[in-house]
């Protein structure tokens, strides 16, 4: 096993500095002549003030010298990022106020000139394209392997990876996703050993791992497999509120300066203090009770996930089976299959939301997606799972013939997509009409969650079937312009 525990050093985990800063700051109550507008909480909503109280709006503050910058930090937002990186075990760590989907354009912008090539998996974030579009680089795209046993998606693999180098050996650099949606790390640490003996750059979103670091029974973090920068999401698993995220600098290939300067250019300039604080807070949460809080986590989720696997309808894939795919699994994620019961996973979603008040992060046609963090309990997962029999023993539906499956994606990129999004003008053609055409816009179906165009690419007889296909079974494409999906975006060449 190995230890999980990063080193901490001489800096003193137990500290929040930024935390410390604004509530000292509160306590004295400054008369407010800054943004924003509430004043301290005093022009406040009374509704809303009178479910949330007024002293969380005393945090809500602006940049002045006595809570720091978060563009130039010198004060105790530089602290606690220092604290952060010292946590995880790497060189810098930068507060992200916007999600990962600001890390992943600042992981590409930061390593990629425009012209340059990357190689990315076919079901990486959709921030990732808002990167390649920025950066005006051109990707080389993985196709993601496909497992219709378990109805899910597995990123690129080791092989995958190397293959791909030597078949674009310019390419700059190589973005993976690992955990994915359902749980599933690849093996970062191959992948890292290929890419760095070329000199190429791995930036890893690890958006669903943040808390993997904490505990040697999780899979390998990123981090420590050894990725140049990783983005995490502090607010999807641990106790940071939404939007609260980080990005881990530990590379002698990347300049670190580009990399401040990147962040910098695409983050606000009023960032909200209460995130950064809550960014402060939970790293001092699992540095000091992350084992203890993920040991118990880790147990609920394990036995939840048993006993869902003897429902007769319902069934969550296991570490082991994951393992034997040359993956691993983050056990804390439960996908459940619902294939067996007759009915989608929004069909579920929306019986388990409206009759048992359990709200699931996501559904699709296949698999129900439950997200556990530092705050779910055992009665939490004990009232899924009574749920989920409830459900078992009184609804059946009809037997559906549903796969899961893509097209090739391994289509024509004939144009830069960042010059079909910001040069050209577009037209709408219907589908069929639309074979032979260069795509102005990017079409993601739900599932399996990937796009299956983006601008720049020709559409395909294939890609066009598998859309009508869609269209019939009312399944609903991300980026159609209508009700139902009959016309696609096309580049307007004349």
């Amino acid at each position: 096993m190995r230890n999980a525990k990063p080193k901490n050093g001489a800096l003193n985990q137990d500290k929040t500095p930024l935390l410390d800063t604004l509530i000292s700051h509160a306590k004295r109550k400054v008369i407010s002549f800054h943004t924003p507008g509430h004043k301290n909480g005093r022009g406040i909503d009374k509704r809303l003030a009178s479910f949330t109280g007024r002293n969380v709006y005393a945090l809500d503050v602006t940049v002045f010298p006595e809570v720091d910058s978060l563009h130039d930090p010198t004060g105790p937002i530089r602290k606690a990022q220092q604290l952060m990186a010292r946590a995880y075990g790497v060189e810098q760590s930068f507060f992200l106020v916007n999600g990962s989907s600001t890390g992943n354009m600042a992981m590409i912008l930061s390593v990629c000139r425009p012209g340059d090539s990357i190689i990315i998996s076919r079901n990486a974030h959709k921030s990732t394209l808002g990167g390649i579009i920025l950066a005006g680089v051109w990707p080389i795209w993985i196709q993601p392997g496909i497992d219709q046993n378990l109805d899910i998606l597995f990123d690129a693999t080791p092989e995958q990876v190397e293959a791909t180098l030597k078949q674009y050996p310019e390419a700059k650099a190589v973005l993976v996703t690992s955990p994915t949606y359902n749980g599933v790390t690849t093996n970062i640490k191959k992948i890292a050993e290929i890419c760095h003996a070329r000199g190429k750059v791995l930036l890893v979103d690890e958006a669903h791992g943040a808390h993997l670091i904490f505990h040697k029974d999780l899979p390998m973090s990123a981090i420590e497999a050894g990725a140049d920068l990783i983005v995490q999401s502090t607010h999807k698993t641990l106790s940071a509120i939404s939007q609260g995220s980080v990005l881990h600098f530990n590379s002698k290939l990347v300049e670190m300066s580009k990399v401040k300067r990147v962040v910098s250019m695409l983050q606000t300039t009023s960032p909200n203090y209460l995130t950064l604080a809550s960014l402060d807070l939970a790293r001092r949460q699992m540095v000091a009770e992350g084992e203890k809080i993920l040991t118990k986590l880790i147990q609920h989720t394990e036995r939840a996930r048993a006993a869902i696997n003897h429902l007769t309808n319902f069934s969550c894939f296991t570490r082991a089976e994951i393992q034997g795919r040359g993956c691993d699994l983050d056990v804390t994620k439960l996908t459940i299959n619902v294939t067996r019961s007759g009915y989608s996973g929004q069909q579920i979603s929306e019986v388990l939301a409206k009759d048992f008040n359990i709200q699931v992060d996501a559904a699709d046609l296949f698999n129900l997606i439950a997200i556990c963090g530092t705050g779910t309990t055992k009665a939490d997962l004990d009232a899924l799972v009574n749920a989920l029999s409830e459900i078992d023993g009184k609804k059946r539906g009809e037997a559906q013939n549903w796969v899961l499956r893509i097209p090739s994606l391994s289509t024509e990129l004939v144009m830069n997509p960042r010059d079909v999004f910001l040069l050209y003008r577009s037209k709408r053609v219907s589908l069929r009409k639309a074979i032979g055409h260069i795509s102005a816009q990017s079409l993601t179906p739900y599932p399996p969650g990937i796009p299956v165009l983006i601008p720049g690419e020709r559409i395909t007889a294939e890609i066009v079937e598998y859309l009508e296909d869609l269209t019939e079974r009312a399944i609903r494409v991300s980026g159609q312009e209508a009700e139902a999906l009959r016309t696609v975006r096309v580049v307007a060449l004349h």
